[in-house]
C-alpha cells in the first residue's frame, strides 16, 4: 500500500470511527484500525465486535492499492499533530507503515488485514429512510433511559419498534421510563422489535447531524445505518424487551400543569442537600402549588416551593430528583404535565403539545 493525499483527508475518517476503539483490549488486532485503499478512495473501519463504523474519504493519489491495519489512537494523535493542511504519504514495506510529512517520519507497526473482523452482509429483511434530525430527537428523547451494566442485559439498550406507520423507541432501566414516536411515510402494518446495545445507540448519535436521510437496515442479528460517507453497524441484543405499555399509568385523575423551568429550577434547588447516593426528594402536591422536600443523612434539610396549576388530590410522594430533571430536560416546551394516579403509582411527565413522547417515573420509598 502507497498513498499521497492531505492530512484532513485522513483526519476527519479517523476521528469519525476512534470512538470504538476501545483502550484495554481483548485482541489486540481490536485496538488498530483497518485501511483499505483503492481507486482514490481510502476506507478505514474500527469496531470492537459489537459495534462497526466504516468511514470513507477521498485521497490524492493511490499509487499501490492495499489493505492493513495499524494502530488506530497513534494515527489519530500522528495526523492531529501535523500542520493544518500538509502532504501525508504512507508506505507500507513488509509489516511496518511509514507515514511522513514534511521533515516528520513515523514508523508503526501492523497487523494483517486478514486478521481484522469485518461485517460484510448483514442479511437485512427490511429496512426504511429516515429524516437524519427526527433519528437524532428519537435518540436524544430516550437514550439517557437506558440502563448500564444491568444483570437484565435487554435493559442495556434501546427497543426500536417499527409498525403502524411509525418508528418507536423505548428505553427503562427498571426505574423509570422513556417513549417517542415519529411517523414514517413508508407504511409498515406488521410490529418489529430489535433491542439497540447501549454503545451502538450513542455512537449512532455522534454521527447524526443535518437534514438529509438515512436508511436504517434491520437483519436477523444486526442494525445498519448509512450516514453519509459514513456506515454504522452494530450487533442487536438477543432477548425479550419488557412489557413497556404495562408499565405506563392508563388513567392520570389528578394532572399538574407548570413551567418546565420553574419545576425544573425549584427541584435543582432542592436536590442540593438530598441523599448523595439514593437522591430523593418528598414531592407535596397542594391546590396551586407543589412543595419539595429533600434531606441527607447529615440531618441537613432543603425546602421549596413551586407555584402549579392543579386542582387534584392533596397527596405526597417521593421520587428519584435526577429522573424527574432527566424527564423534565427531555421536554422540548415551556410547559410540562405530570400525571399522577396515587402516592403508590408512577407519574408521567409530558408536554402537552407533545402527544409522541412521555417519560414515567416510578415513585422511591423515602
Amino acid at each position: 500500500m502507497k498513498l499521497s493525499t492531505t492530512r484532513e483527508s485522513l483526519l476527519k475518517p479517523l476521528q469519525a470511527v476512534i470512538g470504538v476503539v476501545e483502550r484495554r483490549q481483548t485482541m489486540p488486532v481490536l485496538a488498530n484500525v483497518l485501511l483499505q485503499a483503492k481507486e482514490n478512495s481510502l476506507a478505514v473501519t474500527a469496531t470492537d465486535l459489537e459495534v462497526e463504523l466504516v468511514a470513507k474519504s477521498e485521497v490524492d493519489t493511490i499509487d499501490v492499492p492495499g489493505d492493513i491495519t495499524v494502530p488506530g489512537r497513534k494515527l489519530l494523535d500522528i495526523c492531529r499533530a501535523l500542520p493544518e493542511g500538509s502532504v501525508v504519504k504512507m508506505n507500507l514495506k513488509g509489516d511496518r507503515l511509514t507515514v511522513q510529512s514534511g521533515r516528520s517520519k513515523f514508523v508503526l507497526s501492523t497487523l494483517p488485514a486478514t486478521e481484522f473482523p469485518v461485517v460484510e452482509d448483514i442479511s437485512a429483511d427490511r429496512s426504511l429512510m429516515i429524516n437524519q434530525g427526527e433519528l437524532c430527537q428519537l435518540l436524544d428523547k430516550t437514550h439517557f433511559a437506558m440502563a448500564q451494566q444491568d444483570v437484565r442485559y435487554y435493559l442495556n439498550g434501546l427497543l426500536l419498534e417499527t409498525g403502524e406507520g411509525k418508528l418507536r423507541a423505548v428505553a427503562t432501566d427498571g426505574h423509570r421510563l422513556a417513549l417517542c414516536d415519529i411517523a414514517l411515510t413508508e407504511a409498515d402494518g406488521e410490529l418489529n422489535q430489535v433491542i439497540v446495545p447501549r454503545k451502538g445507540v450513542l455512537e449512532l448519535q455522534r454521527l447524526l447531524e443535518g437534514d438529509e436521510h438515512v436508511q436504517i437496515a434491520f437483519g436477523s442479528n444486526h442494525i445498519r445505518v448509512d450516514v453519509g460517507n459514513i456506515r454504522f453497524t452494530s450487533k442487536l441484543i438477543d432477548g425479550r424487551f419488557p412489557d413497556y405499555g404495562r408499565v405506563i399509568p392508563a388513567t392520570k385523575s389528578n394532572v399538574v400543569k407548570a413551567s418546565r423551568d420553574t419545576l425544573r429550577q425549584g427541584l435543582q434547588r432542592a436536590a442540593i442537600l438530598s441523599n448523595e447516593k439514593y437522591r430523593g426528594v418528598r414531592l407535596e402536591f397542594n391546590k396551586g402549588s407543589i412543595r419539595i422536600l429533600a434531606n441527607n443523612p447529615d440531618q441537613e434539610e432543603a425546602e421549596d416551593e413551586v407555584e402549579v396549576d392543579y386542582s387534584g388530590e392533596q397527596m405526597e410522594i417521593g421520587f428519584n430528583v435526577n429522573y424527574l430533571l432527566d424527564a423534565l430536560a427531555a421536554v422540548n416546551d415551556e410547559n410540562v404535565e405530570v400525571g399522577l394516579v396515587d402516592p403508590s403509582s408512577s407519574c408521567v411527565v409530558r408536554a402537552p403539545s407533545d402527544k409522541a413522547s412521555l417519560y414515567v417515573v416510578m415513585p422511591m420509598r423515602l
